[in-house]
């Protein structure tokens, strides 16, 4: 058996990092992450793309970022790179944020919850704010441990709640199946394609004859 591919990846907090890495464990590809970098945020991404772009020469490189209020991500990746990215640098959107991918797996998530599963939507990609979603849905959960993780306090001006990343990344590594999620988001569908698919190019080195 071949080695497995050193790659970075780079992404927008825990919760997407899970799930990169969980992509690669159930679908057994032959990737080994070496490095995470990242975890503050969009704009962090946004500033350092094109040094991840040019460290892709080295070591292939996977960025995963949310869409969140772009118009589309064939233009989010425009103004993000505008020069033409390195063959090793994956740059791949959540549409509209990574939290429809979880919602996608709409069998687990419901189980995680205790809802019944017509409460989760059926297309979530085409969700507007589907972070907003899953934390509405989270406060008719009756396990308290989970709607406490995940909904912030009343009086509290977070959007999250203080376990929101750690519980939900507990449900990616433990619950959620991507299989079942592809069949209802586009956006991780392609995603799994795209890395499924990825063999990185190295240049090849001249040899002058003797």
């Amino acid at each position: 058996m071949s080695r497995p591919v050193i790659i970075a990846i780079a992404v927008e907090d825990d919760l997407s990092e899970a799930v990169l890495r969980s992509i690669i464990v159930r679908y057994n590809l032959p990737l080994s992450v070496s490095a995470c970098y990242g975890k503050k945020g969009i704009g962090y991404l946004k500033q350092k793309i094109g040094g991840f772009n040019n460290a892709a020469k080295g070591m292939p490189f996977f960025i995963l970022a949310d869409l969140d209020m772009a118009e589309c991500p064939p233009l989010l990746v425009k103004e993000w790179l505008p020069a033409p990215s390195h063959n090793n640098l994956l740059f791949r959107i959540a549409v509209r944020e990574v939290e429809a991918w979880l919602l996608a797996d709409r069998k687990g998530f419901s189980k995680f919850l205790g809802l019944n599963l017509n409460r989760i939507p059926v297309y979530p990609d085409e969700l507007r704010d589907p972070k907003n979603t899953l934390i509405q849905l989270s406060k008719r959960c009756r396990k308290r441990a989970i709607r406490s993780a995940i909904v912030p306090e009343p009086s509290s001006t977070a959007r999250i709640g203080p376990e929101y990343n750690a519980i939900l990344s507990e449900f990616v590594n433990f619950r959620w199946n991507p299989e079942d999620a592809r069949k209802s988001s586009p956006s991780l569908d392609r995603t799994i394609n795209k890395i499924s698919d990825f063999r990185p190019v190295w240049p090849q080195e001249n040899h002058a004859d003797q």
